[in-house]
């Protein structure tokens, strides 16, 4: 796996304070094929638990190609690591946000493997567990036919309170990353990319994150609907 210098220069920074502030329990690695196609879907509960998700690829190692929000693009130095590492931009609630996802697409088709927040933005379901989530992974599945794979993480929430904004950097704060076996999509390849069956695919997958995410957390998943964002942004990934 080749990485570019802004990539390992960021490493450099970043994983010595990872590894001074977490704990870290990682499962799943023999999920996450070391190369080929496949969409990564992972459950979004703070600002620092993409930091934490990357850390688990790249000990896998699989490097993280990530559908972020185009305005992090605009911050000096963070722009630059971005634009180097390959990171998609995605451009919210404008005639580009599709770009990302057919961008998204091409890099599967070329053996990559991005990975895409479904909810769209941070959850907002007072317990954390995954909200409903937008269809962008069910069009790329639809699209390309990878497989989608499955990441929960619990802990990152610690680290980064986005309800209060605060940051605790307190010594081996314990997360947890699990990537699962691909979620079962067989009854829907070939099908059709109408409105409703985007909407059972992206509950499929949203349920079995959920799903996924109780069993790292050790307590059982709510049996009710998913969370729902009121007048959530039309984006495709925070």
């Amino acid at each position: 796996m080749r990485r570019g210098f802004w990539l390992r220069f960021a490493e450099f920074i970043l994983r010595p304070l990872l590894a001074v502030f977490t704990r870290r329990t990682w499962l799943g690695h023999e999920n996450v094929p070391a190369s080929g196609p496949a969409i990564f879907v992972a459950n979004h509960t703070s600002w620092a638990d993409p930091l934490v998700i990357a850390h688990f690829l790249y000990d896998r190692p699989r490097e993280m190609r990530v559908l972020v929000k185009s305005g992090l693009f605009t911050v000096p130095l963070v722009r630059t690591v971005l634009r180097s590492s390959g990171q998609i931009p995605v451009h919210r609630s404008t005639r580009d946000a599709g770009e990302a996802l057919r961008t998204a697409a091409a890099r599967i088709r070329a053996g990559e493997a991005p990975l895409i927040y479904p909810e769209g933005t941070i959850t907002r379901d007072p317990d954390l567990w995954p909200m409903q989530g937008k269809t962008g992974a069910a069009r790329l599945f639809l699209d390309t036919g990878a497989p989608v794979i499955p990441i929960v993480q619990w802990g990152a929430h610690r680290i980064h309170d986005y309800r209060t904004g605060k940051i605790r950097l307190r010594p081996r704060t314990p997360v947890t990353v699990s990537a699962g076996a691909p979620v079962d999509l067989s009854a829907y390849v070939g099908a059709p990319p109408t409105g409703p069956v985007l909407k059972e695919i992206t509950d499929v997958i949203m349920r079995r994150m959920r799903d996924d995410l109780a069993e790292v957390r050790g307590e059982p998943a709510p049996t009710g609907p998913l969370y729902v964002l009121a007048e959530s942004p039309r984006g495709l990934a925070q």
